[in-house]
């Protein structure tokens, strides 16, 4: 990716507000984090939520001075309880962005829609090859030649919004399951921030439901990355 797509988030507010929801270590937390520390964002991040207590995302956002919630699902009798409170703790922040970092929950259609268009997520597929669980085995079974990850945003399907940004690698003879999810998080970490930045510098918009960046539309699998090593 050229250098020039990062220089827009300077020149962008940093009052923008990033929500993060998260279950599990934060990985991908991190390197957005990592990303509005240097400043090329676009924004902040002013609140972590958690469904799961002790996920290892909490602590990083408390180390880092960030406010946190916890929201544990298993308090909650229906999925719609829980999104409820969760709508209820996000608007209480009012983001300009809600940012899924592997955030394992499927989310009520209402709470989609309240969000709507502002609300993403990072599947590690080439979608819309391979939406939900298990992706990686999946490609290796399927005998697939490359693998990957894109951002896209959240809607009524699973996994299946409309797409932002993709990135591939090959896979390696020798990949496994485990071998191959690493080095495709690798990728996570690279373009999420970009896509992230996409959408609080204003590039990304909508056009009677279709997604533009700079005025044009997105391809239907994402703008492609091509930054690779």
């Amino acid at each position: 990716m050229p250098r020039s797509e990062w220089n827009s988030a300077r020149a962008s507010s940093v009052t923008k507000r990033i929500a993060v929801l998260l279950s599990g270590r934060g990985s991908n937390f991190q390197s957005l984090l990592n990303a509005s520390q240097q400043g090329v964002l676009g924004g902040e991040i002013s609140l972590v939520i958690s469904n799961r207590p002790g996920a290892g995302g909490l602590k990083i956002a408390q180390e880092a001075g960030i406010e946190t919630a916890l929201v544990n699902h298993q308090r909650y009798a229906t999925r719609e309880a829980f999104d409820q409170e969760l709508a209820t703790v996000l608007d209480a922040t009012q983001p300009d962005l809600v940012v899924l970092a592997g955030f394992m929950r499927i989310l009520t259609a209402d709470f989609v829609t309240r969000f709507s268009g502002r609300l993403m997520n990072i599947h590690p597929s080439l979608l819309p090859l391979y939406p939900g669980l298990h992706t990686h085995q999946r490609a290796l079974d399927n005998g697939d030649r490359c693998a990957g990850a894109t951002v896209h945003y959240v809607s009524g399907e699973l996994d299946g919004g409309p797409a932002v940004l993709q990135a591939r690698l090959p896979v390696n003879s020798g990949d496994d399951a485990d071998t191959l999810a690493a080095r495709v998080l690798e990728l996570e970490h690279r373009i999420y921030p970009v896509a992230v930045n996409w959408h609080l510098s204003g590039r990304l918009t909508w056009d009677r439901g279709e997604l533009l960046k700079d005025g044009l539309p997105v391809p239907a699998t994402g703008e492609v990355w091509e930054d690779l090593p």
